[in-house]
């Protein structure tokens, strides 16, 4: 008997448990093969304000250095306005000369009205097997904006996934374009 009543309480309890889940996290990468050096490349990328010259959804840019609240030290905060009239505020985490890698992350408030939760993205620039030639790959990290498994009409996975695919695409053009 004592067997069947934990059975029973198990079974009772398992769909609390899927619900305790949480949203999924999405993925979305992007590599776009540039006309430059990688060092070129590199100094351009590394550069966070310089979003506003590549990238041709950015209308407007504000960097300032501001302390982090997660971590207590001052690091490099940019406000981007976009032309569909969202916009976002990131901090850079971690520029890594050597790699080649930038890691920065939304930071949520009124300037994120973008259709995502906890942003994270990871820039990287590489060689290729061309000389002269560079290979960005921007990776995010992100949940959907309604940041739970019962997404609200507009703020779900579909939504987010296709704003940051554009995000990312009109990046890849204007890298090209930048470079070339």
């Amino acid at each position: 008997m004592k067997r069947f009543l934990s059975l029973l309480a198990i079974l009772c309890m398992m769909p609390l448990l899927a619900q305790a889940h949480g949203p999924s996290g999405q993925k979305v990468v992007k590599e776009v093969i540039v006309n430059a050096s990688p060092d070129k490349v590199w100094a351009v990328m590394k550069d966070f304000s310089s979003i506003g010259k590549w990238h041709p959804d950015v209308t407007e840019i504000t960097v300032e250095d501001k302390k982090d609240e997660a971590s207590g030290t001052v690091l490099p905060h940019r406000v981007v306005k976009l032309k569909n009239g969202r916009g976002f505020e990131e901090k850079l985490r971690d520029v890594n000369d050597e790699l080649m890698k930038l890691d920065y992350k939304m930071v949520e408030g009124d300037h994120s009205t973008i259709l995502v939760y906890g942003y994270r993205t990871v820039l990287t620039v590489k060689a290729t097997d061309n000389a002269g030639e560079s290979q960005v790959t921007i990776t995010a990290r992100f949940y959907n904006k309604s940041n739970s498994l019962e997404q609200l009409p507009g703020l779900g996975n579909k939504e987010a996934n296709a704003e940051i695919n554009a995000l990312y695409d009109a990046a890849a053009e204007g890298l090209q374009k930048y470079f070339n």
